[in-house]
């Protein structure tokens, strides 16, 4: 397999997996938490890696998922207070805990490789060069965890459907049948802590949030549904992901980058189209 058609079907596995995620988070009027979790589950790491002094330790995602429910947490104590709105609660949160992982890495990790540019940017174009050995084949890590990832997201997803929507759109009455929407919640959280880890030595934080609010916030705009809102998101991260690569191979550019201005270029279409067809709408209404 070339290393192009290697970094694009990565790019698929990742923007799908957090796509689908993204989902939920945008109606639940949760995108700026996925940022703040994005940069938080940094200093599990961290703390994780003073513990096992390895970078390919398990206990990483681990750390990294515990101290992502630990930004949530923090975020709704200081939110459900009424002093401080949930915007300024997150960026609190974010910009304590950042800093500490910041500062632990500056001053106790210099000579490991545990780079906060590398984690916060990535660079997908050298994940083809980072291979697992399975069943004797040589195969590119970020495809198999890309895999992986996207799999527990769907699996997750198709088994709680019902109990996700409900809790989503009618709280009270999800209380009201038992299904303890606190605890969906959390779960939704714990998976968007593991998918950020995951996308961290891939394709960096910055695209990780964009595959994770761009498809799914562009998807809102023309879904009437839930279901067909999750297939437009995947779709759109998709064809971001295709379109960004060949972009980026064309002008030399970064392929991150690139796939992140392709998906706020669609994003910026579809609101334009959706706002040129309301204007529309009104001239008929006025018209008749």
């Amino acid at each position: 397999m070339s290393a192009g058609l290697t970094i694009q079907l990565i790019a698929i596995l990742i923007s799908v997996a957090c796509a689908l995620l993204g989902v939920f988070l945008v109606l639940r009027s949760m995108s700026m938490l996925t940022d703040a979790i994005s940069h938080t589950v940094l200093l599990g790491i961290v703390l994780s890696f003073f513990i096992t002094h390895k970078l390919d330790s398990p206990l990483l995602i681990v750390g990294a998922t515990l101290t992502g429910l630990l930004t949530v947490y923090f975020v709704e104590v200081l939110s459900d207070s009424k002093l401080v709105k949930e915007d300024a609660a997150i960026g609190i949160v974010l910009s304590i805990l950042f800093s500490i992982a910041v500062i632990l890495i500056s001053k106790y990790t210099a000579n490991i490789h545990l780079d906060i540019d590398a984690v916060l940017l990535g660079e997908i174009a050298f994940a083809p060069f980072h291979t697992t050995e399975i069943f004797g084949f040589k195969i590119a890590t970020g495809l198999v965890n890309g895999f992986a990832i996207l799999v527990v997201n769907l699996l997750f997803i198709t088994i709680f459907f019902k109990e996700i929507k409900i809790s989503i759109f009618d709280k009270a009455l999800a209380l009201t049948l038992g299904l303890l929407p606190e605890v969906f919640h959390y779960l939704l959280m714990t998976l968007v802590s593991v998918t950020s880890v995951v996308s961290f030595d891939i394709v960096g934080a910055t695209l990780m949030i964009s595959f994770m609010v761009g498809p799914a916030t562009t998807a809102y705009m023309i879904s009437k549904n839930l279901k067909t809102m999750l297939v437009y998101s995947s779709l759109i991260g998709v064809i971001s992901s295709i379109i960004g690569y060949h972009l980026a191979v064309f002008l030399d550019v970064s392929i991150s980058g690139s796939i992140a201005v392709v998906i706020g270029v669609i994003f910026f279409i579809v609101l334009f189209g959706k706002r040129l067809k309301e204007k529309n709408i009104k001239k008929i209404e006025k018209i008749v």
